[in-house]
């Protein structure tokens, strides 16, 4: 990030210019030209030619006290923007590399606004509203702390394109059903949604490959996975697969179970999969099953494919929270981090392959839970000592943050790297080793 007294971005040196002249009329008129071309500014950087200035833009129709974006852009409390005179432009510049893909929001504030903390506070953020390019987290209304959060997206101008997200003209549509389950292990009931492909045949004699990825309500619905997956299916990419995708019933329930929680590993093998496969046509086989999930669920895959080796072979860990130990939230903790990475480098080595993956900007992820080392550099270590102990690991340092609209991809390239063989087709994701932002050292 840069830290200018004064404008970097050409235009608004024009507008600063323009307005220490006394032209007053300049102000609306400027703001009618970003409505029209969209914030924010993206300039070239002429010493630096992967990297572009990107000039943030806040229009205080009201008088505010500080405007913050909040962002992994910059810090994770958020950077506050610099007020241009005493007009109502408000504005932040970073550095940013050209192929980052990234949300951000804003968080304007009175004088006499606290600034709060936790769940709350996600309700003051504000998406920015001359950028039309926005990702929705629609409110879960079966969540007692769900909320709906509207994110504004970053969009470089060398982000990598995401073909798969839209599906293809005349690709086959596979069908995603909410199903409920009773786990008498964790004494709850959670809504299971289960993606079958287009032409799923339960007599089938050839089972189906199997993808058990965690979050399943985050996924299915504020994400594209299901035209991701029929993308992938309809191309031969990946063989036809069955994904199923359990939900978490509350942010405190999730952390509870997701964060090396073995009791949530017992529902798995003994109550998810039996369930599933009593209804569908399901391999047995764990060289053809990929169990994946997000942050907490990239750590709690791992989990359990560690513990379970019969049933998992395969594991995609999205921005995995591999900081954590059992215990590191409850108030007074002391430990080590890192607990399944030290137990996986003193344990004997077993048959799962491992595809990792984590956000450049990611190095402020998940700071405030715990601390320890930053997601980042935790995802190198694990990385470090999966190779060591001779497994198969693959870890992608993509360029973008804590994100959904990165999460996504990324889990396509991992059930490609995993389950394709290096099959494809146009316009389709490759396998790993063809995939050019693989060839950048991670290390």
């Amino acid at each position: 990030m840069t830290d200018r007294s004064t404008p970097g971005s050409p235009r608004l040196q024009e507008l600063a210019g323009a307005l220490e002249r006394g032209d007053e009329t300049v102000l609306d008129a400027f703001w009618t030209e970003m409505s029209r071309r969209g914030t924010p500014l993206i300039d070239p950087i002429e010493e630096d030619p992967k990297s572009s200035l990107v000039t943030f833009l806040w229009r205080a129709l009201e008088p505010v006290a500080e405007v913050r974006l909040i962002s992994l852009l910059t810090d994770r409390d958020g950077s506050s923007l610099r007020r241009l005179g005493e007009t109502d432009v408000w504005y932040l510049e970073c550095v940013v590399a050209r192929d980052v893909r990234a949300t951000y929001q804003f968080l304007p504030r009175t004088e006499d606004a606290p600034l709060r903390s936790g769940l709350a506070r996600f309700s003051d953020y504000v998406h920015d509203p001359l950028n039309p390019k926005t990702y929705v987290f629609e409110r879960d209304e079966e969540d007692p702390d769900g909320f709906e959060l509207t994110r504004s997206v970053l969009e470089m101008p060398d982000a990598a394109p995401q073909p798969l997200n839209d599906r293809s003209p005349g690709t086959p549509k596979g069908k995603v059903e909410m199903h409920r389950l009773r786990s008498g292990i964790l004494d709850n009931e959670r809504r299971v949604w289960v993606y079958t492909p287009a032409g799923c045949d339960p007599s089938r004699s050839t089972s189906y490959d199997l993808l058990v990825l965690f979050d399943g309500t985050g996924f299915v619905k504020m994400s594209s996975l299901p035209a991701i997956l029929d993308n992938l299916i309809a191309t031969a990419t990946v063989p036809p697969m069955i994904a199923v995708m359990p939900c978490s019933l509350s942010q405190q329930i999730r952390l509870r179970e997701l964060l090396l929680h073995e009791p949530f590993n017992d529902f798995l093998a003994t109550e998810l999969l039996p369930w599933a496969r009593s209804g569908f046509p399901i391999t047995h086989d764990p060289a053809r099953t990929v169990v994946s999930g997000a942050s907490a669920g990239g750590l709690a895959a791992a989990y359990a494919a560690f513990e379970h080796p019969e049933l998992f072979g395969n594991v995609v860990s999205l921005s995995g929270a591999f900081a954590f130990s059992p215990g590191m939230l409850t108030p007074g903790w002391v430990g080590e981090h890192e607990w399944l990475t030290r137990r996986i480098a003193t344990s004997d080595r077993v048959s799962v392959r491992f595809h990792l993956s984590a956000g450049s900007l990611e190095t402020n992820s998940l700071r405030d839970l715990g601390g320890g080392p930053n997601l980042v550099v935790a995802n190198r270590h694990l990385r470090t000592v999966l190779q060591a102990k001779g497994y198969a690991v693959q870890l992608h340092e993509f360029p973008g943050g804590h994100d959904m609209i990165s999460w996504q991809a990324e889990l396509a390239e991992g059930l490609v790297a995993l389950l394709g063989d290096g099959r494809g087709g146009p316009g389709i994701l490759r396998s790993w080793e063809r995939n050019p932002y693989n060839s950048r050292p991670t290390g």
